[in-house]
């Protein structure tokens, strides 16, 4: 039996224009605690039509997104930072890794186009949304061997350390006073 794991292409891009999330600090904290009541309401796809009344879209970028991101687990390794993201429904082809700036970013965007044909009725549903989440990668990541796999709507990321930053770590003994 064929293994379905699938390499997803990691892009490394090295561009001023790009800002790192660290510089937006109340920008990021708006965006996850929508984030939150997003998902404290419930609901997959964020509804066209609703918004919360005092609505302060007009005055910062806004893009459409899931109204829950996809759940990301970070651990780390003696040799490596390990990201591990939950996309159940999506395809490879609609996931993009990159590292810009010290910025570990994963977007992906899910389109879902549906229709049934019965012989009293006829349906058809569209849905769509996307999503980016932002890392910042730890001092000490070889950024040029970061790996990203994806297999049964699981998405892996491997952040390898470098030699320097898997040296053993050095026991430091307390004295008393």
């Amino acid at each position: 039996m064929a293994d379905p794991t699938s390499k997803v292409p990691v892009k490394n891009e090295k561009s001023p224009a790009a800002m790192p999330q660290m510089l937006r600090p109340f920008e990021s904290l708006r965006r996850e605690v929508d984030r939150l009541f997003d998902e404290f309401d419930g609901g997959f796809w964020r509804s066209p039509f609703r918004s919360p009344f005092f609505d302060l879209a007009p005055f910062r970028r806004a893009e459409a997104t899931f109204t829950a991101a996809p759940a990301v687990d970070v651990s780390e390794t003696d040799k490596a930072y390990e990201v591990t993201a939950e996309m159940p429904g999506m395809d490879e082809r609609n996931i993009e890794v990159k590292v810009a700036n010290g910025v570990l970013t994963i977007k992906g965007e899910k389109q879902e186009d549906m229709e049934e044909k019965k012989k009293d009725y006829y349906m058809r549903e569209r849905s769509f949304g996307s999503f980016e989440r932002n890392f910042q990668v730890p001092e000490g990541v070889e950024t040029d061997r970061i790996e990203a796999n994806f297999k049964n709507g699981v998405l892996s990321v491997t952040l390898p350390k470098s030699a320097s930053a898997q040296k053993a770590e050095k026991k430091i003994t307390v004295k008393g006073a």
